[in-house]
């Protein structure tokens, strides 16, 4: 059947409603026209000659049936357009679909039974499940150095690959994340998957968890751990003294952060001492790795430092030898032929960037190493066939500085850092493109810094 034939099926029916009542119409009407015509037809008096001449009389006096038929029809025909009007209105109420106004009670306007929840709800927790098993697992590493340097390394493996099975539950959670958010056919099903590995990297993080602090002992015989801390505080409060932020708006006061971490590492150290000495030994374990974990914080901020000044350093040198590189990729692109359209406006675009990268390294005016070899290579890399190995080398350092970079700060700031910036992070980790593993981490630190101006920094 056509659906035009389908489509027509209603519109029959309405029709066949009609016509019924129309019908029935039809038949009140004749049913009054056959009750009032004996009236004009039957005639008890017997034919006499004067007939004709007393029907001439005047009767005024009485009422002939013939009068009554039009009246009486016209209120058969209102009493059943009447009742028809009453039934389609019973009808259409019964059938009606929207929901009637609070407090309405007739038939068919209560409103439509309660829809599934949306997915507001289990979006949040898919978030927060994220936040949560990625602190949990960057607390865990930061405490494996510290029950190292007492325990050593074979002790300290299994935990280690504790935590890298951690990691790979988080980083498929966080792909799916990525795919949710890029737009899944299921989506329910897609959250429940980002809870679900988050939930089993915390399973494997609580079990490896109980182990370390088995092998720990902190609440026990804290004296080792406590004598570790101060010597990795102490040599750590060296290196800070000694830390100069470069002219990077990346680590701008990091070494003051840094600063402010060994000061509350020094009060935790001191109460943990007071603790011992007390007979306390869960408050001196719990004041212990909070010293830890401030230590650690100060570490990654002095580590941030000394490793974005190497990588500069490292940028600057790679630069004469990017521009002979790019030049080298775009000489195919001069031999003679006329490009036209998309290749000719890159093709013009590199040759802008390359002439403004020089006259910036030779204007003698401070400038970023890393910056202009990231303008080298994202300029050159539309058109980049292979032919220069500095190239790759250029853009390595570059992903890798920003991976770390922006590692770094979640890792400083993770109290305020949402799940966004993390799912942009681990995407960034996973690539293989190196101009695209550092656009994900130059955005995923520009979220995370946008989170911590908007919830403030950790105490």
């Amino acid at each position: 059947m056509t659906p035009s034939l389908i489509r027509g099926r209603p519109r029959r029916g309405r029709s066949h409603i009609s016509a019924r009542v129309a019908h029935a119409l039809l038949g009140v009407v004749a049913g009054v026209a056959w009750l009032v015509l004996p009236w004009m037809t039957i005639n008890d008096d017997a034919p006499v000659a004067g007939a004709r001449t007393s029907a001439a009389a005047p009767a005024e006096d009485k009422t002939s049936g013939t009068d009554l038929v039009l009246p009486v029809a016209a209120l058969a025909v209102v009493l059943a357009l009447a009742a028809y009007g009453s039934f389609r209105r019973i009808r259409r109420t019964r059938s009606r679909t929207t929901p009637a106004a609070t407090g309405t009670t007739h038939v068919g306007a209560y409103p439509a039974p309660g829809t599934q929840p949306p997915l507001t709800d289990l979006d949040d927790r898919s978030q927060t499940a994220l936040v949560d098993a990625d602190n949990r697992l960057r607390a865990f590493r930061q405490e494996l150095p510290f029950a190292e340097a007492v325990s050593g390394p074979e002790a300290v493996s299994p935990f280690a690959t504790a935590a890298e099975a951690a990691e790979a539950e988080l980083s498929a959670a966080c792909a799916i994340r990525a795919r949710y958010e890029e737009g899944v056919p299921e989506e329910a099903a897609a959250l429940a998957g980002v809870v679900g590995r988050c939930e089993e990297a915390e399973r494997r993080l609580t079990a490896a968890g109980e182990s370390l602090r088995t092998l720990r002992a902190l609440d026990r015989d804290p004296a080792a751990a406590l004598s570790s801390a101060e010597t990795r505080f102490r040599e750590l409060t060296a290196r800070t003294a000694g830390a100069e932020a470069p002219l990077d708006d990346s680590v701008t006061g990091y070494p003051e952060l840094a600063k402010d971490g060994l000061v509350t590492a020094t009060e935790h150290l001191n109460q943990t001492h007071q603790a011992t000495a007390s007979g306390r030994p869960d408050e001196a374990a719990d004041h212990l790795r909070a010293a830890e974990t401030a230590i650690s914080r100060a570490d990654v901020l002095v580590r941030a430092v000394a490793r974005l000044r190497s990588a500069r350093t490292e940028a600057a040198r790679l630069i004469p030898p990017a521009l002979t590189g790019a030049e080298a990729e775009l000489a195919p692109f001069r031999d003679g032929t006329a490009y036209e359209g998309e290749t000719y406006a890159r093709l013009l675009h590199a040759d802008a960037v390359l002439a403004a990268v020089r006259q910036e390294t030779t204007s003698g005016q401070p400038y970023d190493p890393l910056g202009v070899l990231r303008r080298i290579v994202q300029a050159t890399a539309p058109l980049a066939t292979g032919r220069s190995g500095v190239l790759a080398v250029a853009a390595l350092l570059v992903a890798r500085e920003s991976v770390a970079a922006a590692d770094d700060y979640v890792t400083v700031h993770r109290e305020a850092v949402g799940a966004a910036p993390r799912v942009l992070l681990s995407r960034a980790r996973l690539t293989d493109d190196l101009p695209r593993a550092d656009a994900l981490a130059r955005e995923a630190r520009d979220l995370a810094e946008q989170d911590v101006r908007l919830r403030g920094h950790p105490a």
